[in-house]
């Protein structure tokens, strides 16, 4: 595609993302004012645990109340929302996303992701989130309520935060600021060097991970009151010393065998990313307490001589193992409101339909460090919920009714309702 198509194409999609963008413009909702009451649906806590006929009742944000239907008392003044016969489920999380930083692929001014250079460990995702994406209605239509907004692009990329799905602006959204530091672990090329060649194929790779060596031991005795201010090693100073997650970007088993060396010079708290290769790798992340969040389980191997259904195939080899790990889907950033069928699919190859579940709330939760307040339906933690008219991991049935973070209704309408409800009546019209 030429330059000129690719600026056409641009201005034909800003186009189309506003022509009637009314129709998805709605406030955040206020703070819970009045006690809110969900009885009578199939609860899935989110634990690996579910009760029929429930009954779950939240206040001020809340959850003061996790039971059966029949043992519950309502407050006073509680609004009692009957769910009879659908399921209830903790507000589902995505991690490693793109989420509210990048709007239009084919429109630069829409990308803030990422920065140019290699080691931008001082990049913050935090003050880059956009609250007004378009795309973040349609994410939330599916149950996706929070997210893991993740800078990409050189070694170090920089700092995610976590965000909830609902605010006027980045300072209203922030769920935790600045919950690790990124970083895409070199590339390792497989094999050996062209026959009569005496250049090391791993060469860059050494390079770049001396690279990253050095800043880490810089940073790891950085101390901004006797040196001179170094925004970078500032940055870096508290994952450099394991106050911090990093997590690291990477493919295959021979980069997580070297990645998990660097980890343990440092004594990094450490997340695996991606890590396509995670099922040959069981024995190692569980010695070294490594949990992953994989890569999208609608893909292609890694490799060409794999199993064609390996990537359906690996969070049951995880779990089987007693690996922690989680589910994500880095693509497109719309494209997050598939992230509960990436689950589904994993069920049909193996995976325990509950522990699915866990894989995309608790676990996730835990692997994002805020499992204290969110990722299961549990007295005391935030009411961040939804409710399906069927199985959330089935793209048949799923279909949410309500929403709510921390107590506060959200909005399931968007834009591509609004289309979809605007065509079905011209096709319907037709038909009489």
């Amino acid at each position: 595609m030429n330059c000129y198509k690719k600026v056409l194409l641009s201005l034909v999609l800003l186009m189309l993302l506003f022509t009637n963008s009314n129709a998805q413009i709605t406030a955040p909702a206020p703070a819970q004012s009045t006690p809110i009451a969900l009885k009578g649906a199939t609860l899935h806590i989110g634990n690996g645990q579910f009760i029929e006929n429930s009954l779950v009742v939240f206040n001020n944000g809340k959850i003061t109340f996790v039971g059966a239907a029949s043992t519950g008392t309502l407050p006073a003044n509680a609004l009692l929302i009957d769910v009879s016969g659908q399921q209830m489920y903790p507000g589902l999380i995505a991690p490693n996303t793109s989420l509210g930083l990048l709007e239009i692929d084919e429109a630069r001014a829409t990308h803030d992701n990422s920065e140019i250079g290699l080691l931008n460990p001082s990049i913050r995702a935090l003050i880059a989130y956009n609250t007004d994406s378009k795309i973040i209605p349609t994410v939330r239509t599916n149950g996706v309520l929070l997210t893991q907004a993740t800078p990409d692009g050189g070694l170090i990329s920089g700092q995610s935060s976590i965000f909830q799905l609902d605010g006027w602006n980045w300072e209203d959204a922030v769920y935790k600021s600045d919950d690790g530091m990124h970083i895409n672990w070199p590339y390792m090329t497989v094999g050996r060097a062209a026959e009569g060649s005496t250049e090391d194929p791993n060469a860059r790779w050494k390079d770049q991970v001396n690279e990253l060596t050095k800043i880490f031991q810089e940073a790891k005795v950085y101390d901004a009151k006797a040196q001179t201010v170094n925004l970078k090693l500032q940055a870096l100073h508290a994952a450099a010393n394991g106050k911090q997650k990093v997590y690291f970007h990477l493919h295959t088993l021979k980069e997580m065998i070297a990645a998990v060396s660097f980890i343990k010079t440092f004594q990094l708290d450490a997340v695996f990313v991606g890590a396509e290769e995670a099922y040959l790798a069981t024995n190692l992340l569980k010695e070294n307490n490594i949990p992953i969040i994989l890569a999208a389980t609608h893909s292609l191997p890694s490799k060409n001589d794999e199993d064609i259904q390996q990537p359906y195939k690996t969070p049951a080899v995880l779990y089987n193992a007693g690996v922690l790990f989680c589910f994500s889907h880095r693509d497109f950033s719309g494209n997050q409101r598939n992230l509960p069928f990436q689950a589904g699919t994993a069920v049909a190859y193996g995976l325990p339909k509950e522990e699915a579940l866990k894989a995309l709330t608790l676990n996730t939760a835990k692997i994002l460090g805020i499992d204290a307040t969110t990722g299961s339906i549990e007295v005391g933690k935030d009411a961040t919920i939804i409710v399906s008219k069927g199985d959330v991991l089935d793209m048949k049935s799923s279909s949410i009714s309500y929403a709510f973070i921390q107590g506060r209704p959200v909005e399931l309408k968007n834009q591509q309702n609004a289309l979809y409800e605007k065509y079905k009546a011209k096709y319907q019209a037709d038909k009489k």
